[in-house]
């Protein structure tokens, strides 16, 4: 058995949600809300809302007000929504925070207060359905995925390089000598994972 790739190749995708796993009851107002507004006004943007928000906390990383600020300052972000489909937070490393108009599911109470007293605006998803059906004046943001757990993930096996858990962060006190250096961990010890 082959690939037909005349039909396209694998089939990917077929794990992707097609609704929230949270029971979250205001999060699945949201989801009936903005899968009309995909349906009925073939929007892009809000098609990506929807998607998003089917995601799991992992994929809904969280964004500081400082790199909101950054993406909304150059001349292409004045006088636009930010959107991002998960928690703005605060960053007391900024000293002056321009006002912004930022829709997200959650604000820290930190950000949210920043933020207002800045003269920005806090929106929530329904109220901006209202505003722009369409994402019109939006900027779609989003937070970074990297998180300190996948340092201790192995990588993907190629030619090059075989062993899939080289130069992976161990779950130990301290990468010392003393500290998980023996069988499993070199090659002439054993083996080497």
């Amino acid at each position: 058995m082959g690939i037909d790739l005349v039909a396209g190749g694998r089939r990917v995708g077929h794990k992707t949600r097609t609704a929230p796993v949270s029971d979250n009851v205001y999060l699945k107002l949201l989801v009936k809300l903005y899968s009309f507004l995909a349906r009925r006004t073939e929007s892009k943007f809000c098609k990506t809302i929807c998607k998003r928000l089917y995601m799991s906390k992992v994929n809904k990383p969280p964004i500081s007000v400082s790199k909101v600020a950054r993406y909304m300052q150059p001349q292409e972000g004045k006088g636009k929504t930010a959107v991002i489909v998960g928690t703005v937070t605060d960053d007391i490393r900024l000293t002056e925070l321009p006002a912004l108009r930022v829709c997200a599911l959650r604000f820290t109470e930190g950000a949210r207060a920043r933020i207002v007293k800045a003269g920005g605006e806090c929106l929530t998803f329904d109220q901006l359905a209202l505003e722009s059906p369409k994402g019109t004046n939006c900027v779609l943001l989003r937070g970074s995925m990297n998180r300190e757990a996948l340092k201790h993930f192995g990588h993907r096996c190629t030619v090059k390089n075989l062993h899939t858990h080289d130069h992976v962060k161990p779950y130990v006190r301290s990468k010392g000598r003393k500290f998980e250096k023996a069988r499993g961990r070199r090659r002439s010890t054993g083996f080497k994972v």
